[in-house]
């Protein structure tokens, strides 16, 4: 019981029921949390079916309302360190990250990285079915984060990472207050400036096949300003 993956839904009926059994299907003795903010559609309740059937493995957070991706994981990581995980991950509902690739995660973090990024644009790594506005938003991004930061990390707003337990232990998790994809920038900065070792392992990201999209302007605009402001952490 080393390794939890924490997977935020929102409106997930589509895909829940599939990736809990396709990382149950996994060799490694995975566990998962899904952190749900109030699905109207029905998510929890999908997830409340399934408990049964891999009793003590897979765990409900229930949240009223919709309060952001970044306060997710930040529950998540704090409920992880009540207990005896040693590997955190944080994944999509949506299979735009493919599950078998947490293992080269996992391996890369057993080997001796303290926060490994599952990375679209590290050598390797690709993008399947997204459109040519949201490449340019996020490589864009991407650049614009490293241009400030300085930070050597290629894919920054990634959403597929593993933190092993001590960089959780250590980020002041209170203090971290972005929620899109800046929550995913501020987390490898925080950890980065500590002066953790970050690894970069190539995935290819799938766009979703079901279901909605979270983006929004408001979560890009965001990004844009919050990391001007991670300069003074």
């Amino acid at each position: 019981m080393d390794k939890l993956v924490i997977i935020p839904t929102y409106n997930e009926k589509e895909n829940i029921e599939k990736i809990i059994r396709k990382v149950f299907s996994l060799p490694g003795g995975y566990h998962l949390l899904i952190v749900d903010d109030g699905s109207p559609d029905g998510t929890g309740n999908i997830i409340k079916g399934l408990q049964a059937e891999f009793n003590g493995k897979l765990h409900l957070m229930e949240r009223s309302g919709k309060l952001g991706l970044g306060t997710a994981y930040i529950a998540g990581f704090k409920w992880a360190l009540e207990r005896s995980y040693q590997y955190i991950f944080e994944m999509d509902a949506d299979f735009s990250h493919n599950p078998d690739d947490l293992n080269n995660l996992y391996n890369a973090c057993a080997a001796g990285a303290d926060v490994v990024v599952g990375s679209r644009y590290t050598k390797g790594g690709k993008v399947v079915n997204w459109p040519f506005d949201r490449i340019f938003i996020s490589k864009g991004g991407a650049m614009y984060t490293r241009m400030i930061l300085w930070m050597p990390v290629n894919d920054p707003t990634a959403g597929f990472v593993c933190y092993s337990r001590k960089v959780l232990s250590t980020i002041p998790l209170d203090e971290v207050h972005f929620v899109g994809y800046a929550f995913q920038i501020e987390m490898k900065y925080r950890a980065w400036k500590l002066g953790f070792k970050i690894k970069e392992v190539p995935i290819t990201f799938i766009d979703r096949k079901e279901g909605v999209s979270k983006m929004s302007s408001g979560i890009v605009k965001e990004a844009m300003y919050g990391v001007w402001k991670m300069r003074s952490f």
